[in-house]
């Protein structure tokens, strides 16, 4: 098993210096997550010029995922996650230095969607690193690990994005994003990977499906639609997408624009949400264990719903803060059960191709939904979108009683089994 071979997760030097990395990398995202929409309101001082922005990044990352997995299959996995950091690092230092001789809107609409692109690769080939470095049987708990790390990352880091954009500027706060991007990449180079097992023998066609970049990405796709877990799974959330990829936007306009509040507020409330991602590093392995993967996807989800609805009957900031703390800490739970189940079922081999065939199809619906629901913001009001999208969400989680996801069994058992095979057919069955 070589060096990554331990009995606990902090027993594992690869693990270890993999979390550390990655949670000053989230604290640099964080302050771009901050700092870019700012930016573009600063500007233009238009909330549908900050959808737009989210909407041309969320393109890109559906252009990208059409061959991230592919290249994260082919290509060795490390380089790959190290190429990604160094293109973000570069892009977003462009801004900064651009903007003490002028203040290009284009820059903005080119750079940003770039770096969702390369944040695509990034994330499509970080999930197949996670099961290279852990054990099988900790892949959940690494998961709820690295999502907790983010989140104690993102707690002060949205305050000190508002507090730096603020005294600074937002284009200071993306400049110290740049930094722990060349930070995370230069760490990269002390982490060591498992070799990814591949099958003994291929079918022919598959082979002939592996000249072509359409063919590799259908492998992924189709074990996807003939999985009876993954595949509702990845049309709910395809909708679920579409209704809140731009509600980080709407909360930001609702509290500068609506209620009057500054940028340092901003940061306060986006903190506080990041306090319920936190929280839900701690709870999602006791949850699924105990009410399985269905029964916590969906009780999740529909928590999220009633999160969103609610931020539309409310002006209170305290209470906008512990709503978004609510509709992360839901949306945490159900993210690490979503993607330690692909984890889990797929073998090594196809989970690059797997994951951006999930992603890509599941993101495709995120643009546009980013832009009417900005649009829909600025023409009738935060309170009636919220509301809408809130009832939204929690039909799309009560779909899911109706699917396979509903009934999914142990997903420790289907890891078990899709190990022992490392076959698609085998993990479909378990699951």
């Amino acid at each position: 098993m070589g060096e990554t071979v331990a009995t606990s997760l902090w027993g594992n030097r690869n693990y270890r210096v993999f979390l550390g990395i990655q949670t000053l990398s989230a604290l640099g995202d964080s302050f771009s997550f901050v700092a870019i929409p700012l930016l573009v309101l600063h500007s233009t001082g238009s909330v549908v010029q900050m959808g737009l922005v989210t909407g041309l990044t969320g393109v890109a990352s559906i252009v990208t995922g059409l061959f991230a997995g592919v290249i994260a299959d082919r290509f060795d996995r490390r380089r790959l996650l190290m190429l990604a950091d160094l293109a973000r690092c570069l892009l977003y230092a462009l801004i900064p230095l651009v903007w003490v001789f002028a203040t290009p809107m284009w820059l903005i609409y080119t750079v940003v969607p770039l770096t969702g692109g390369f944040a695509m690769l990034f994330q499509v080939t970080y999930v197949t690193v996670v099961p290279a470095i852990v054990e099988p049987g900790q892949i959940i708990r690494a998961n709820a690990h690295l999502y907790g790390s983010y989140a104690v990352a993102t707690v002060g880091g949205p305050t000190l994005a508002g507090l730096v954009a603020a005294a600074f500027g937002p284009v200071a706060a993306i400049g110290i994003d740049a930094a722990t991007f060349a930070v995370s990449a230069a760490g990269l180079l002390l982490v060591r990977l498992r070799p990814t097992p591949r099958p003994a023998e291929e079918k022919e066609s598959e082979r002939g499906e592996r000249a072509s970049v359409r063919g590799e990405f259908l492998a992924g796709f189709r074990f996807l639609w003939a999985h009876p877990v993954l595949r509702p799974l990845t049309v709910l959330l395809s909708l679920f997408i579409f209704l809140t990829h731009g509600m980080t936007d709407v909360i930001i306009f609702r509290i500068k624009e609506d209620l009057g509040h500054g940028d340092g507020t901003v940061g306060y409330v986006l903190s506080a949400g990041t306090i319920g991602t936190f929280v839900a590093s701690f709870l999602v392995a006791r949850l699924r264990k105990g009410l399985g993967f269905g029964a916590s996807w969906i009780g999740a989800v529909t928590l999220a719903g009633i999160a969103v609805g609610c931020l539309g009957l409310t002006g209170s900031v305290p209470v906008i803060g512990a709503l978004s703390a609510t509709m992360l800490l839901a949306t945490g739970v159900a993210g690490i059960c979503s993607m330690s189940l692909r984890q889990e079922v797929t073998p090594g081999h196809l989970l690059g191709r797997v994951t951006a065939a999930f992603w890509t199809t599941h993101y495709s619906l995120g643009p546009l939904g980013a832009a009417a629901v900005t649009a829909a913001a600025a023409g009738f009001g935060v309170a009636k979108v919220c509301l809408a999208v809130g009832a939204g969400v929690v039909c799309v989680a009560l779909s899911g009683t109706l699917t396979g996801i509903v009934r999914a069994e142990s997903p420790e058992a289907s890891s078990r089994t899709a190990a022992a095979s490392g076959t698609p057919e085998s993990a479909t069955e378990t699951a």
